[in-house]
């Protein structure tokens, strides 16, 4: 039996791929015994006891950005953090270590050095976050999701997915997709959606813009987001949604796709070989934009800044690319050669690998 640590959380892109990675180790071999390591506060406190893995928690330790009274007490907390992950390590008996980034990474990784226990590094975003950078200095195997992040030794593995995304034959679904929005599937459809909560710049600019879409001889399915307090026009083949908890249905139904560009959005889509329009939030440290970059040199993307995303965007972008099938078809196999739906398997090999070393 093999006894696996997986550390990470805090937001679903550090989760997800934890939790992807896990099944997969489940998958594999049932009489291994798999643990996750994360606070009490990240999202990794509801999503891994309801997957059925046991939560291990630390202290929550964001790295100080300032000096104040956290940053004097950093240095001590953290070495309790790592003390505390060791003796976990010792007690439970883990062969391996697998960070994913987040607050619980960093003393794992830390942990795990010192007891020389081989661990592993998965970077999702396309700029590494501090945790990684750290541990990828020592790790056994360093991957990440997009070529050209910055971290030492690593390579592309891709995103580790949901089974749902890995297995989906889109074309089987189509009929039960175009049934679950009440459209027609043989009309080609584009997909629009930002996220649980929505962005603000695509619904105004698809609210404005709609009827150009389906004068372009496309239906539209527009998942808003819980924020959005616009209004429904009833048209026929524009479906609106707050919510969509079928990503399955929406993705075997989509033709094209206007999103954010999130590493698993990123991802998914690629792996999924659909043309998209990338609009990445502009706040933050600009990681959505370079999570798009790849898939945009490959051809299978269109990025388009935030900021100069409206209505009359849409009509000037969005649809005379609905019209060009030629170069969507180009889009099409591009994201087929861009994305990959091994990234769980290629993490476990990287695992694997550092168990024989």
């Amino acid at each position: 039996m093999t006894t696996y640590l997986l550390a990470g959380g805090g937001t679903a892109g550090h989760v997800n791929p934890l939790l992807a990675v896990a099944d997969g180790l489940a998958a594999r071999d049932r009489g291994d015994e798999i643990l996750v390591l994360g606070t009490k506060e990240g999202l990794e406190a509801r999503l891994v006891p309801l997957r059925g893995y046991e939560l291990l928690t630390i202290e929550r330790l964001p790295f100080p950005r300032r000096i104040d009274a956290a940053a004097v007490s950093f240095p001590v907390r953290f070495r309790r953090a790592v003390a505390q992950v060791r003796a976990l390590i010792r007690e439970r008996g883990v062969d391996a270590v697998v960070g994913f980034g987040g607050y619980a990474s960093a003393p794992a990784y830390v942990a795990a050095r010192r007891e020389r226990v081989p661990f592993v590094v998965h970077e999702a975003n396309a700029r590494p976050g501090l945790a990684n950078v750290l541990g990828a200095r020592t790790a056994a195997g360093v991957g990440v999701a997009f070529a050209g992040t910055p971290l030492r030794g690593s390579r592309v593995v891709g995103m580790p997915l949901r089974p749902e995304i890995t297995a989906m034959d889109r074309a089987s679904l189509r009929d039960t997709a175009a049934s679950h929005y009440g459209l027609d599937a043989a009309v080609p459809t584009l997909l629009v959606f930002g996220g649980s909560l929505g962005a603000l710049r695509l619904n105004t600019a698809f609210t404005g813009a709609y009827a150009d879409v389906l004068a372009a001889g496309y239906q539209l399915v527009h998942i808003t987001g819980a924020r959005w307090e616009g209004d429904d026009p009833g048209v026929p083949g524009y479906v609106v949604r707050e919510y969509e908890d079928r990503m399955d249905l929406a993705f075997a139904m989509a033709d094209v796709i206007v999103s954010r560009a999130g590493a698993a959005t990123v991802s998914e889509i690629s792996a999924l070989g659909i043309p998209a329009v990338y609009v990445p939030y502009a706040v933050g440290n600009g990681e959505q934009k370079l999570n798009a970059r790849s898939a945009v040199e490959a051809g299978a993307a269109i990025l388009v800044e935030d900021g100069s995303f409206t209505a009359d965007r849409v009509r000037t972008t969005i649809v005379p690319l609905l019209r060009d099938p030629e170069r969507l078809g180009a889009m099409r196999e591009a994201a087929v050669s861009a994305g990959t739906r091994t990234g769980t398997e290629n993490v476990i090999a990287m695992i694997d690998s550092a168990l024989r070393r």
